[in-house]
């Protein structure tokens, strides 16, 4: 080596980083064999521009295969195309959902048959309670089924019995007084036909009695038409030789004054139980009994009822 001359390592011994460039590797420039220092680390350096990110890096001292690319819009090696794949490119048609397993659609038939079943449940309503409507304005007459023993009822037209059978009937003059009763016709607007009544009631042991025939046992209501005047009255029924359980209620619904009897005409009823055949009732002024009254018939109607037409 002559003075002045530098020889042809010093300037990779001068720059450590000579070895990447091509000059420095055409004067023999070298890298590093310690990887920079750290123990058991691997150096692997490159020029500049020559590493591939994404690619397989050769080992050291391996010439590097340059990545081929393919023309824009053209597919690299890595691409495979879909019918490449096991099965092929699926279709290209719209994609339809699958229906989920195990799910029907309305069962329309349950639906009409249930739809069916009320209409026909409502009609039958409908019908039941037309039915019962009917048979209210039949029964319209009749009382609860709990027998009540005497009953005093309002202000009824005079001659409202002529709708009852003649058998089912009795005016004053078919009746038998007796205890001091006696027929009279003085006073005016009794129910008659003849417009007799009985009076002199108004004493004890007095009574009247009636005989009738019923077509089959049961209970029945007796209708008795009367008048009262001034205060309520009440007198004892006897049917067939027997007390009836209460007493026969004779109200004045007339607010007939003292005395003025052809104003008092009203009516009352009891429910007896009779037999079929002949019966014989009987209305008597007893111990404790008001009397002073007129009845000018009675009558008989089958049931509990409480209107005699």
């Amino acid at each position: 080596m002559t003075p002045g001359e530098n020889g042809p390592s010093t300037p990779e011994d001068d720059d450590p980083f000579g070895y990447l460039y091509a000059d420095g590797q055409a004067r023999g420039a070298q890298p590093p064999s310690g990887g920079y220092g750290y123990p058991n680390s691997v150096s692997r350096v490159r020029a500049v521009g020559e590493r591939q990110y994404g690619q397989p890096q050769p080992q050291y001292g391996q010439p590097t295969i340059p990545q081929q690319q393919g023309a824009y819009g053209q597919p690299t090696a890595a691409y495979q195309a879909p019918e490449t794949l096991p099965g092929g490119a699926p279709p290209s048609g719209p994609r339809t959902a699958p229906p989920a397993p195990g799910r029907r659609g309305p069962n329309t038939k349950g639906l009409l048959i249930g739809a069916i079943a009320v209409v026909a449940a409502v009609v039958i309503g409908i019908s039941v309670a037309m039915l019962n409507g009917n048979e209210d304005k039949k029964t319209d007459n009749q009382a609860n089924t709990t027998p009540t023993q005497s009953q005093s009822q309002g202000p009824s037209p005079s001659g409202s019995s002529s709708a009852v059978s003649a058998s089912m009937k009795s005016d004053a003059g078919a009746l038998t007084p007796a205890g001091g009763a006696s027929k009279a016709s003085d006073v005016k607007g009794a129910s008659s036909s003849d417009g007799s009544y009985v009076t002199g009631l108004n004493q004890p042991g007095a009574s009247l009695t009636w005989t009738v025939n019923v077509p089959s046992d049961g209970p029945y209501t007796m209708f008795v038409y009367y008048s009262v005047t001034g205060e309520d009255q009440s007198m004892s029924v006897i049917v067939n030789g027997t007390p009836f359980g209460g007493k026969l209620g004779l109200r004045n619904w007339r607010d007939a004054k003292d005395g003025d009897f052809a104003n008092g005409w009203t009516r009352s009823y009891v429910w007896p139980t009779l037999k079929k055949g002949s019966n014989t009732i009987s209305i008597s002024c007893g111990a404790g009994d008001k009397c002073n009254a007129l009845i000018s018939n009675v009558t008989l109607k089958p049931g509990q009822v409480t209107k005699d037409t």
